[in-house]
């Protein structure tokens, strides 16, 4: 629900007043909506849009040069009246007529004709546009009764620019007509929103399912479907657009991808770069492509595509400078940059090992690696939760993909020949670049000194792997500044790191006495639960991790478990290269 609402009665009027508070310098507030407060040129069309407010950043949020003169606004999801339509292109007309622009719904088609008819007869020439973008709505057939959604952005910012290029009224309705026919929009929602005051949403999508064919009024779809990869949603939303690619053979759009209110920006660019991709392997050039909030729905988690396409006199119009609160930037000249894949791993590039022995260590290196690369997947979410009982909760993440990529570094170094010391270092690296965050810079770290105790021409032995341990241990204490004590991996390192020299010292061989230290760092790590955080996030909220261990223990923990079962395991192989 709406958390910042007062009298939801007056929420839409409350919102429009304190948007024209902030934005000034671009709009005045009027009886039904906004005008610019710098009005354009004598004789200039002027181009009025609205709808139901809602919608944020439509429609007032478009109201200055190079697009909107003016902006009415109803009620939450309402058509604004006749009377307030009126009334803004009253204020707002410049002498030259009018557009009304608005999207194809009952009540908007209803107040927006009857304002014209009364505009008309008082001498003011208006034209009326409704966008008619919604694939879902209608087929190609009968795509003159389809809704406006997300369509309206690029469709009324071709619009403004033709105006405020000079064109006649004819000429500025005949560029919002091709404009709009060459549009089309498809969107998906992962959950309905909620109206400023009630205290349900409107419609609830079931958790991990997405409704097909969205509306922007709260509407729930047509359909249903699972939740597939960022691959398949672009599918998804492009292939019903690119079904109705002009049959000229143009290929030049304007390309908008639209969230609905809570679906981040984040998100948004994990789709793009698949969108993108699938767009120009069916040879469409997006042209100035935007992402983000343009046509939103209050907090609806979901996202729309909306394809313009683009003949020469649209692409210069959609291309033209414009200046609003949401939209802003000088005219964009010069062809898009081309497609570029980036390169995620770090390049791996080391010698071979001289001897069998050693190339036979690098395999071993390489798959311990792969060994805590499992067992990290599958404890991911239980160290996640516990991670954000006091810290920011993605150290389960963080583990996950630190370890994969180590394994996977590993392997292509092992495909090089490489032996065990250079392996390690190669996968430690790998580890702290896709880790991040403290715990991901210090395993890289730990790692990389451990590396410096092995030897390329030799399997590690007893000597190197406690070497290896000792030097982790003092690099890790060294860079994090940790002691025991202060809830953090370092009170399950250093138990296991001490007693794992103490077994060996004592006569144990390297399996018992590996096994010895990981039951004394399982021992420790869960001991932490009686330890307040004295380092780092989690350290902010000490008081919530009480009676719970710390995540980078037992993640510690694990990961010399599943070492110590790897050694215990290959013992019992016949083989030598398996041992």
């Amino acid at each position: 629900m709406t958390k910042i609402c007062g009298d939801a009665s007056r929420f839409a009027t409350s919102a429009l007043h304190g948007y024209s508070l902030i934005h000034g310098d671009l709009v005045r507030m009027v009886r039904g909506g906004v005008v610019r407060s710098n009005p354009g040129r004598t004789g200039k069309v002027v181009v009025v849009v609205g709808g139901g407010s809602g919608h944020y950043p439509a429609f007032a949020g478009y109201v200055g040069p190079g697009f909107a003169d003016a902006a009415v606004a109803g009620d939450i999801f309402a058509s604004p009246s006749t009377q307030a339509i009126h009334n803004v292109a009253k204020q707002a007309d410049l002498g030259g007529g009018v557009i009304l622009g608005y999207g194809n719904y009952a009540g908007d088609v209803l107040n927006f004709g009857i304002a014209a008819e009364r505009l008309r007869a008082e001498g003011i020439d208006t034209r009326v546009i409704a966008t008619t973008d919604d694939v879902a709505s209608a087929d190609a057939d009968h795509a003159e009764i389809r809704r406006g959604i997300a369509g309206d952005l690029s469709v009324f910012k071709i619009v403004g620019a033709a105006a405020e290029a000079g064109l006649s009224l004819d000429e500025v309705e005949a560029v919002a007509k091709r404009a709009n026919r060459n549009t089309q929009t498809f969107g998906v929602a992962f959950d309905g929103c909620t109206i400023p005051g009630a205290g349900e949403k409107l419609f609830e999508v079931p958790a991990r399912r997405m409704a097909l064919g969205l509306g922007v009024h709260g509407e729930p779809g047509i359909a249903e479907e699972d939740i597939p990869s960022p691959d398949v949603l672009a599918g998804v939303l492009s292939e019903r657009l690119l079904a109705e690619a002009p049959s000229d053979g143009r290929r030049r759009a304007a390309v908008v991808l639209n969230g609905l209110g809570s679906t981040k920006h984040e998100e948004l660019f994990v789709l793009w770069e698949a969108l993108e991709l699938k767009l120009r392997e069916a040879g469409v050039t997006p042209i100035a492509p935007l992402v983000g909030e343009y046509v939103t729905s209050l907090d609806m988690a979901g996202c729309s595509l909306t394809i313009t396409w683009l003949d020469e006199e649209l692409e210069r119009f959609w291309r033209a400078p414009v200046e609003t609160a949401a939209l802003h930037h000088a005219e964009i000249v010069g062809e898009p940059a081309a497609f570029v894949a980036v390169e995620e791993e770090l390049p791996v590039e080391c010698a071979a090992a001289t001897s069998q022995e050693g190339q036979n260590g690098g395999r071993c290196v390489a798959d311990a690696m792969a060994h805590l690369a499992d067992a990290l997947a599958a404890h991911e979410a239980e160290l996640g939760h516990i991670d954000a009982l006091a810290g920011d909760g993605d150290h389960g993440q963080g583990m996950t993909r630190g370890s994969n990529a180590a394994a996977k570094a590993a392997r292509q170094a092992v495909e090089r020949r490489a032996g065990a010391g250079t392996v390690l270092r190669i996968a430690a690296d790998a580890w702290a670049d896709r880790a991040g965050g403290t715990s991901g810079a210090l395993w890289g770290a730990g790692l990389h000194a451990f590396s410096g105790a092995l030897d390329d021409e030799q399997r590690p032995d007893d000597a190197q792997l406690t070497k290896g341990a000792r030097a982790a241990l003092e690099t890790i204490m060294r860079l994090g500044g940790a002691k025991p004590g202060d809830k953090t991996l370092v009170d399950a390192l250093v138990p296991f790191v001490e007693t794992l020299e103490a077994s060996l010292q004592a006569g144990q061989d390297i399996i018992a006495a590996w096994q010895a230290g990981s039951h004394a760092a399982r021992q420790a790590a869960e001991g932490t639960r009686d330890l307040l955080p004295r380092l780092g996030r989690a350290k902010m909220h000490g008081a919530r991790s009480k009676g719970h261990p710390d995540a980078g223990a037992l993640s510690l923990a694990l990961c010399v478990e599943t070492i110590g079962d790897l050694l215990a395991n290959a013992a019992t192989r016949t083989t030598p290269e398996a041992a």
